[in-house]
């Protein structure tokens, strides 16, 4: 099989896939989590009810997407693994704590006494709030820079924090706000729906502004990165981001008009996905930069072709069983649907 793929191509099959799965967690579990955190905005209990049991049924398939990218780090690209565990660490550890307590939470909430359960509110909206942080303050530090020398984190314990990357973290959770609004638009009914679809134009306008302010910013950290914006190819792919962004938002501002509840959320997602590629785009060819390439990281390409072998297996069977349940748990929810044990109607 090797001899059928250049051997340069293979890193970056690598690359392609393990940035696939990075934006299929981001924009799935995502929703997710901007519904957790919305729980600080909504008071009340029936309304949190119908919240939690929007996203009880995906949300541990969703998560599967992190772990699946966790994996593929440490087989495709084991330096870059060490090298970004070893200056994230404080911010990995508190979002995986943040992730196991928001999924107790959703799965034992239903089970407790109704007055007990404010403080399992506190544990979905605090633990979505934190992991959505730690995820945006993560990726700052990312872009930002991670000092590597021979192939070994060579920085210190506090690196990862600058403003660059706390403005990142804000960023961040702004935006799962802004997919959690449009997940209650596209699930819910009523007073909660009316909510949801007032906050998604000022949450989307504040996201916006953030993400252009950060893509600026960014640029100013490293000279390659506006040098690189300005070579062909990347300076007509650029324009075209610029031009599908634009076209996103003109969508979102189209579908929060027509009161198109699910074309609200595909909007959403499509502005996502571009900022998403924006970011990639800036970082190619480091996969942690300034000093791992793509090529430099990547493990041995009979290792890699093994995993992507197995991946072209693995990927499309977590897809079949997120569109299953998605299926099966479709349209509104409502009150008298609820789901009042972990997994049980």
């Amino acid at each position: 099989m090797s001899s059928l793929i250049p051997a340069d191509l293979i890193p970056l099959l690598s690359a392609a896939l393990l940035a696939l799965t990075v934006l299929i967690y981001v924009a799935l579990d995502g929703a997710d989590l901007g519904v957790g955190v919305l729980f600080v905005l909504t008071p009340d209990q029936e309304d949190r009810e119908v919240m939690v049991n929007s996203i009880l049924p995906v949300w541990d398939a969703n998560e599967t997407w992190l772990v699946l990218a966790g994996g593929a780090l440490l087989a495709l690209f084991p330096s870059a693994y060490s090298s970004i565990l070893s200056a994230l660490y404080p911010l990995i550890i508190v979002m995986l704590l943040s992730l196991i307590c928001r999924g107790t939470a959703l799965e034992l909430r239903g089970r407790a006494p109704h007055s007990e359960r404010v403080g399992w509110d506190v544990a979905i909206c605090g633990g979505s709030l934190l992991a959505a942080f730690c995820q945006g303050v993560a990726l700052g530090a990312i872009v930002q820079g991670i000092h590597v020398t021979a192939d070994v984190y060579a920085g210190g314990w506090w690196d990862w924090f600058s403003g660059f990357s706390v403005a990142c973290g804000l960023a961040v959770v702004c935006v799962y706000l802004v997919l959690g609004s449009c997940w209650l638009v596209w699930r819910t009914e009523g007073a909660l729906q009316a909510r949801a679809w007032k906050r998604a134009p000022w949450l989307g306008a504040t996201a916006i502004a953030l993400l252009v302010a950060i893509g600026a910013w960014a640029l100013t950290l490293n000279a390659t990165y506006s040098q690189h914006w300005s070579e062909w190819p990347f300076s007509i792919i650029r324009w075209m981001l610029c031009a599908l962004f634009v076209a996103a938002a003109l969508l979102f501002v189209w579908s929060r008009k027509k009161r198109k509840d699910m074309t609200l959320l595909l909007a959403a997602i499509f502005c996502l996905v571009v900022a998403y590629f924006s970011v990639a785009g800036t970082l190619y060819p480091f996969i942690v930069p300034p000093a791992l390439s793509i090529s430099a990281a990547a493990s041995a390409p009979s290792s890699q072709l093994f995993v992507l072998g197995g991946c072209a297996f693995l990927v499309p069977a977590i897809l079949a069983y997120s569109t299953f349940s998605f299926w099966v748990f479709r349209g509104k929810v409502k009150p008298e649907r609820s789901v009042n044990t972990a997994g049980e109607i």
